[in-house]
């Protein structure tokens, strides 16, 4: 196995790419890691949408909500100032990308509006609910609201007990909007072995050391439950895989998911190698001639 990592290590230096640290995980054997830099927590980036996703799998498991249920339900402040159709947009389409709104926000812009939900739920929608995919991170944020309206407590404090502590995830910071909530589509900071631990727990079907922490039936319906990404041809190089799930990026019918993020952060989680890939980097776009997708594809994920 660190055969097989220090080769990817060593392409991706000759394509310029700054990795920070490669963890791999098979089940039935110990994990290996190898190190480029210092272990320090990293910005997950939309790594992070993912782990809105299982906390709000975890709160419908608890009959706190459901994906079915529209997201305006849980914003009774704006229900006469929603737009006409808002109505429809459940939280499955936040997290799928479907809700058919041109609301476009993501964590590394400014926050112009008041209010985020607000100014989503005021936004005409431009699709049927359902029907278009388009990746923005208003989605994950505005669900993730709707995680604290339906239990009272924010979606890295809904998560602490749930997932971060039992994983030993000691006090996760998850940066926050001018209004105080987790921005929720980015900004979780976690080292390249903890966030191996949350792949780990959703290959394991939510299992871990005896603690069914996650239903497994969602583990599964992450990658079940997707969205075809490319709507039209024009799309298709901006697609990262050619399906969307509950929070995660999807391969053609496999069950394997990849949660990525910004500057080559991976957690790919493939069931049917009963294997976890994660990465932590910085890789800018459009630097290297070969794409640190491709590179992981092909150098780890398709020799395990």
């Amino acid at each position: 196995m660190l055969e097989l990592i220090d080769g990817f290590v060593q392409s991706a230096q000759q394509e310029g790419m700054e990795l920070y640290g490669v963890h791999v995980y098979r089940r039935g054997a110990e994990p290996v890691e190898r190190r480029l830099r210092s272990d320090d927590r990293e910005n997950l980036w939309s790594v992070s949408k993912t782990f809105v996703s299982v906390a709000l799998g975890i709160a419908e498991a608890e009959g706190r909500l459901a994906l079915d249920d529209p997201a305006l339900n849980y914003y009774a402040e704006f229900k006469k100032s929603a737009v006409p159709g808002l109505d429809q947009v459940t939280l499955r389409h936040l997290l799928t990308m479907t809700s058919g709104s041109p609301h476009s926000w993501f964590a590394d812009e400014p926050v112009e509006a008041p209010d985020l939900a607000a100014d989503f739920f005021a936004t005409p929608l431009k699709h049927e609910p359902g029907t278009h995919f388009s990746y923005t991170g208003t989605g994950p944020y505005v669900a993730a609201r709707a995680l604290r309206a339906a239990t009272g407590a924010s979606v890295r404090d809904y998560l602490m007990p749930r997932v971060f502590t039992p994983l030993a995830i000691h006090n996760p910071q998850w940066h926050t909007c001018p209004l105080g909530h987790p921005v929720a589509e980015s900004d979780l900071f976690l080292r390249t072995s903890e966030l191996a631990r949350f792949g780990r727990l959703l290959l394991d079907e939510g299992r871990h050391e005896g603690r069914q922490l996650v239903p497994a039936e969602y583990c599964a319906r992450i990658a079940a439950e997707s969205v075809p990404t490319v709507n039209d041809p024009a799309d298709e190089e901006f697609a990262l895989a050619p399906r969307y799930g509950l929070g995660a990026w999807c391969g053609p019918g496999d069950a394997t998911f990849s949660m990525t993020g910004r500057y080559g952060q991976f957690c790919i989680v493939s069931p049917p190698r009963e294997a976890v890939v994660t990465i932590t980097a910085h890789v800018e776009a459009g630097s290297p001639r070969t794409s640190i997708t491709a590179l992981v594809t092909e150098e780890l994920l398709n020799h395990l």
